[in-house]
């Protein structure tokens, strides 16, 4: 038989454990979630890895291989860090495989970084800084925009903001790469109505 001092000193015990034990569940639980939100933008990096096809930003090289390998065009897309559209694009759109495939196959892509002052080259040779290329050459000032370049280097189309969907974005893509967009009256709302 336990005598009630015994019994009095457990109680004690398992009463200033459990304040411990209950912030250690806690602890345990952050470091998880914390975990989980750290690892998950480097899935999506692993998924977005090649992507992009110029790291050094050379538009006017990226309009010449577009033209070289008989691809529709160039894809800039313009963001910034602090973006939760272009953070949706790049990881609910970008990483879906049809658009992955259906972009290498028709385009040459780049990442523009808004605020960025890495300096670039702009289609017309032009050398700048990345903030400067998309706020005084494209006076983009929202994100994300996407332009699609031709292959004379010329802006041919202009998207502001997110698309809803990979889909809608693969029409966005087709819509551009068909020669669509050239069409006389012919606009993108039109053209997606058509598919």
């Amino acid at each position: 038989m336990i005598s009630s001092h015994v019994m009095q000193m457990r109680t004690k015990a398992t009463r200033a454990t459990a304040p411990v034990f209950a912030r250690i569940l806690a602890l345990g639980a952050a470091l998880l979630l914390t975990m989980g939100l750290v690892l998950s933008p480097a899935s999506h990096a692993q998924e977005l890895e090649g992507f992009w096809d110029d790291p050094f930003k050379d538009l006017q090289a990226d309009v010449q291989a577009a033209r070289d390998e008989g691809k529709a065009g160039v894809f800039a897309f313009f963001e910034m860090d602090a973006c939760p559209f272009c953070h949706r694009m790049k990881t609910q759109v970008f990483t879906d495989p049809a658009v992955q495939a259906y972009i290498k196959e028709h385009f040459v892509t780049v990442s523009i970084d808004i605020e960025g002052d890495v300096m670039i080259t702009a289609p017309d040779g032009e050398q700048l800084k990345e903030k400067d290329f998309a706020f005084k050459k494209y006076r983009v000032r929202a994100t994300p925009v996407m332009i699609f370049f031709d292959t004379d280097g010329e802006p041919a189309l202009r998207y502001t903001g997110p698309t809803q969907s990979a889909e809608e974005f693969r029409h966005l893509m087709a819509f551009f790469a068909s020669g669509a967009y050239k069409e006389p009256g012919m606009n993108f709302f039109k053209y997606k109505k058509q598919q």
